[in-house]
């Protein structure tokens, strides 16, 4: 499945289950591939929190690297997530054994990284993959193995759907992105604001 050239930049509005807004901007990184960063806030649970990223994938859309800052009522926290050639990672330097085999970071707090694993796999209708990520938490930035599937869905016109499923979470949803490959639709959660 091939898509079209990413936009300089996409937002997003949370709505349900939080409130708050995201912002990503899209640049080549060198070597090929691409470089994400962005920015979320939200109010959740009646906490608030805010997470900064960037995100850099090959041109596969495998994670290569990212860096990721966050400020919540408990303070200031970071994480660098490093992927080796080996599909080895490192987080904070450190090798973690328990990411082996994952090839995307997922962010609780953003909706663009659901585009990660939707690009690399290159899904044609009734497909279904799994897609283990890195998964990192918004509050505290902590890091996790996240086993997840991918399946796709029939289009709704032009528009591709994908189903998500996270068995640990007891979570489904359908998920709906545009010609570029970037979540529209994420419900419960965001919907595309540009």
């Amino acid at each position: 499945m091939t898509f079209r050239h990413l936009p300089p930049t996409a937002a997003w509005q949370h709505r349900e289950a939080r409130s708050g807004f995201e912002v990503a901007y899209f640049g080549n990184a060198p070597g090929g591939g691409h470089r994400i960063s962005g920015c979320t806030t939200a109010v959740e649970d009646g906490q608030t929190w805010v997470v900064e990223y960037e995100l850099r994938v090959d041109a596969t859309w495998s994670t290569r690297s990212a860096r990721i800052a966050g400020r919540s009522v408990a303070g200031r926290s970071s994480r660098r997530l490093e992927v080796e050639d080996a599909g080895r990672w490192r987080v904070d330097g450190t090798p973690a054994p328990e990411l082996e085999g994952c090839m995307d970071v997922d962010l609780e707090s953003s909706a663009l990284t659901n585009a990660l694993p939707v690009h690399r796999l290159g899904l044609t209708v009734g497909d279904r993959a799994a897609a283990p990520a890195a998964w990192v938490r918004a509050l505290d930035l902590s890091v996790e193995r996240l086993e997840q599937t991918y399946s796709r869905t029939p289009n709704d016109g032009d528009r591709q759907r994908y189903e998500c499923a996270a068995p640990a979470f007891h979570f489904t949803t359908r998920l709906l992105f545009d010609e570029a490959g970037l979540v529209l639709d994420y419900p419960g959660i965001a919907v595309r604001a540009n």
